[in-house]
């Protein structure tokens, strides 16, 4: 019985040490494409910078042409209102076709026409309107800049109001419901956070997918898998070591990003555990690498390897939620994206690192993950064996 235990040790052991030897052959071959190299360091430093700096999806200097047919001391003040960061003042013009005509070149935004009369209309307490027009071509821009104009307009004229009536721009004596907003997680609103934060998101997917599916299919091309294949390695050796080998490279190149760019230029916090985010990281380049591994078991060379993971990849990363809501999605594209590791690898993100939340918390996100993982991972291995019977 003791021999039996001590044989079982030894084959243990030595499984593991050709994991170990297979995993440092593959880090070693990774080392040694250096461009590839390069384009990580890359994609991971300057590439999150970039999208920090340079994307913005909030309302900024959107341009404003103004029509005034009154002239008067009321307009003058309605139109100082609309300042910047939102709004930048690009001049008035004295015909509304001309406003038109600059909105269809696509050289202003906003065109608020103010009507004769304005003014006197105020001061003996009418009704008075103002027409606004919008280019909503970029639709969240143009309803940002819609309901923005919104708020300054409808604040004039309950000022306008309470005045008429003497009762001052802001009485205090008169019923009125007032929204106290609490901004948790982003008191700030820094957009910087959350641009950077999804760049890094979709960046980690990306090389989670192609990293572990070119390495197998490096093999192939290079006619070295058979002879993994007649060495003392199982299927789960191969597999298994790419992906461990590149959940360390991008593990190390994510804690570049966030210690190199996130933290020190973009402020971003790290409320939760450091390590619960790494770990879970690594959790979702192994789920994620189980596409990779489908991938290159039905594909012969890299080119093949990268439309299939093209085709994989887009639509995880439009609808998983990283960049729109994924409540607002249809029914069936929120079924369908269930089994896509992104859509819980971004609440576990936003969870850890704004919010301080825990496993007790972030389990059902993680669980789900995990049997997505698994479940991939045996299915590639099932391909592979199944290329070679």
């Amino acid at each position: 019985m003791t021999g039996d235990i001590r044989t079982d040790a030894h084959r243990t052991v030595r499984w593991w040490r050709r994991l170990a030897a297979m995993t440092q052959k593959e880090v070693r071959q990774l080392g040694r494409d250096i461009p590839l190299l390069v384009f990580l360091l890359y994609s991971f430093s300057f590439s999150v910078y970039v999208s920090g700096v340079g994307l913005t999806m909030q309302l900024r200097n959107a341009d404003l042409m103004v029509h005034d047919a009154d002239h008067s001391l009321s307009s003058r003040e309605l139109i100082h209102r609309f300042q910047q960061p939102y709004f930048r003042f690009r001049g008035e013009i004295a015909d509304p076709r001309e406003g038109r005509r600059h909105m269809d070149e696509g050289t202003t935004m906003v065109l608020l026409d103010i009507p004769p009369r304005f003014h006197e209309a105020l001061a003996g307490r009418e009704a008075t309107a103002v027409q606004l027009l919008v280019d909503t071509t970029n639709a969240p821009q143009g309803l940002s800049a819609a309901g923005y104009a919104a708020q300054i307009v409808s604040r004039f004229g309950s000022e306008v109001g309470f005045a008429s009536v003497g009762l001052g721009s802001t009485p205090s004596s008169v019923p009125m419901i007032v929204s106290a907003h609490r901004v948790w997680f982003n008191p700030n609103q820094d957009e910087t956070w959350f641009q950077s934060i999804s760049h890094l998101l979709r960046t980690i997917t990306v090389f989670a997918v192609l990293l572990p599916a070119v390495a197998l299919v490096r093999e192939k091309e290079r006619g070295t898998l058979e002879q993994l294949l007649v060495a003392p390695l199982s299927p789960v050796q191969i597999m298994l070591s790419k992906v461990l080998a590149m959940t360390g490279v991008i593990l190390l190149c994510a804690s570049i990003a966030v210690y190199g760019v996130l933290r020190p230029v973009f402020h971003v916090p790290i409320k939760g555990p450091a390590w619960l985010f790494f770990l879970l990281t690594g959790l979702h380049v192994f789920t994620t690498s189980g596409f990779g591994l489908v991938a290159a078991t039905v594909t012969r060379n890299q080119a093949q390897v990268g439309m299939i993971a093209l085709f994989l990849v887009g639509p995880m990363m439009l609808l998983s939620g990283i960049t729109t809501p994924y409540e607002s999605m249809p029914k069936w594209v929120q079924t369908v994206m269930a089994v896509s590791p992104l859509r819980y690898y971004i609440d576990i993100t936003y969870g850890v690192l704004l919010k301080g939340a825990g496993l007790d918390v972030l389990w059902k996100s993680v669980g789900t993950m995990a049997l997505l993982g698994g479940g991939l991972f045996v299915f590639g291995m099932w391909r592979f064996r199944k290329q070679f019977d």
